[in-house]
């Protein structure tokens, strides 16, 4: 027998099995009505109603719905409902600027959008065929009176969602992962990480990117409490993981440096001491960070490895048995490798030093982009992009990038990208933007930039430049001015000699 596997299955085993169970918490906010605590049977009840409205404004399966939401509960549905009815998902960054929003919702072809009622005054040019907030015009949208219609022919190969990212060209790609893709990825991940149904999940990682890492799926499918956090703060995930007795988090570098930073001026026992795991990517985090986590929190930390291209989960790092007896010291320096290969998944260096990935978590292709997807899996193996190391236990460790690509709080800048919008500047010549190590956010966006003759320019006036132009977190932090940049005999940029003195005697080019 063979039975597709989709992500339908998820929140059809969280009903039958954990109906009557409070499966998310959804935090209050001033912009859009709360949902406060809602049923795995009361969510699976919403997602029919969604699935019915959808029919209702004739969404097709295979349509793309979009939509641009702070971390909540009704992104949260969206995310379960609409791929279980043969339609495509697209979760949009929020940090992104309504430029690069309506070039997505077009890229993509979505007919329908929904908009968070407070994104809603930057964004209300971007427009879509059919378009709602996601507060009481959701609410009314939904037909709790007309069952859906049942998708005709699951396929597991269908596209579930498509994530944007941003890569080496100053467009983003769109990463379509299929049901199976984000099956796979939910099920090993719930497995690696035992996950069970007396976990309780907080929302510390954006639900847009790459799904919430799929973690939404694992959850719902293991009936695990999921807790919404809708903006991320240090101190507020502490009172969190007290109110709620959080069990898992997951998220960036720069999420768990908030906390500890935070807990430095907590009042009493830091809450969730030896119960808490969390789950770190996005940069490979400094050891004194994971050595801080454990000793200052309490919390099991676990590393892994991955992109947006593989639903994320490539490799995993968890604190093994053998790693008990170790100095804390020692132990830290174990877990800030990237990991061995998650089941499934196998890994292999080429000669110039890239890592390449193969397994059931790797995109199908970008939408409607076939060059860059027959690129990016040339030989049947995708090609992530970073340089890197597997050493004789399987253990890969990330030590380059060869993409153009910025990593900085866990989000995905194109320094092609931002080397427009600064060199659109008028008294701008030359601009190289390359990513440069700092505790706090991985890696820092900086430009180094050339003025023009008989040009005046300050830092200020770069930011305050870029300012509306990209996304927030992709404005540079820091601008230096040189007389030239360093060329090759062919006028290219040599951007790792830019890099050479930010990076002086680092073991490697990423952070």
């Amino acid at each position: 027998m063979r039975v597709p596997l989709t992500t339908r299955d998820f929140l059809e085993r969280a009903e039958l099995v954990y109906g009557d169970r409070v499966g998310i918490v959804d935090e209050p906010n001033q912009s859009a009505p709360s949902l406060g605590e809602v049923s795995y049977r009361d969510v699976a009840r919403r997602g029919r109603a969604l699935q019915a409205a959808l029919d209702e404004l004739g969404i097709g399966e295979g349509e793309r719905v979009a939509i641009v939401s702070h971390n909540a509960a009704r992104l949260l549905e969206v995310l379960l409902a609409v791929p279980s009815s043969g339609r495509v998902a697209v979760p949009i960054n929020f940090r992104l600027s309504p430029e690069e929003v309506e070039y997505i919702v077009g890229h993509c072809g979505a007919r329908v959008l929904f908009v968070d009622p407070e994104l809603e005054p930057t964004l209300k040019g971007v427009t879509a065929e059919h378009r709602f907030g996601t507060g009481e015009e959701y609410e009314q949208l939904l037909r709790y009176d007309v069952e859906p219609r049942a998708w005709a022919q699951p396929d597991e190969d269908a596209t579930a969602t498509i994530n944007y990212t941003s890569g080496t060209t100053a467009r983003p790609k769109g990463v379509q992962m299929t049901h199976r893709n984000l099956w796979v990825n939910a099920v090993t991940f719930g497995m690696h990480m035992q996950v069970s149904d007396r976990d309780v999940y907080l929302h510390t990682l954006p639900m847009f990117h790459c799904n919430g890492w799929g973690l939404p799926y694992t959850m719902a499918g293991l009936g695990a409490r999921q807790i919404v956090l809708r903006k991320v703060d240090g101190a507020e995930i502490l009172r969190r993981v007290e109110q709620h007795g959080v069990t898992i988090m997951a998220g960036a570098p720069a999420v768990w440096n908030a906390v500890l930073e935070a807990a430095a001026d907590w009042d009493g026992p830091i809450p969730g001491r030896d119960k808490v795991r969390i789950v770190v990517a996005g940069a490979p985090p400094p050891s004194k960070t994971i050595a801080r986590v454990e000793a200052e929190l309490g919390w099991e930390f676990n590393q892994i490895y991955g992109l947006t291209e593989t639903a994320p989960l490539l490799t995993i790092n968890r604190p093994r048995a053998e790693y008990d007896d170790l100095s804390p010291e020692e132990r830290a320096k174990r877990l800030s490798r990237a990991g061995v290969p998650a089941l499934g998944t196998r890994l292999s260096v080429s000669e110039s030093g890239e890592v390449l990935a193969h397994g059931n978590t790797v995109l199908a292709g970008y939408w409607e982009n076939p060059d860059a997807s027959a690129e990016a899996l040339e030989g049947g193996w995708f090609h992530t992009g970073d340089g890197g190391t597997i050493d004789d236990g399987g253990y890969v460790t990330i030590s380059d990038r060869k993409k153009d690509v910025i990593i900085t709080g866990g989000e995905n800048v194109s320094s092609i990208e931002v080397e427009d919008a600064v060199f659109s500047h008028p008294a701008v010549a030359e601009v190289a933007v390359i990513g440069v190590p700092d505790d706090k956010w991985g890696e820092m966006v900086t430009a180094i930039v050339v003025v023009a003759e008989g040009q005046q320019v300050t830092e200020a006036d770069i930011v305050a430049h870029c300012r509306g132009k990209i996304a927030g977190y992709k404005i540079p932090k820091r601008v230096e001015f040189r007389d030239e940049l360093a060329r090759t005999a062919t006028g290219k940029i040599q951007k790792f000699k830019l890099r050479e003195s930010f990076w002086e005697g680092s073991e490697r080019r990423v952070n």
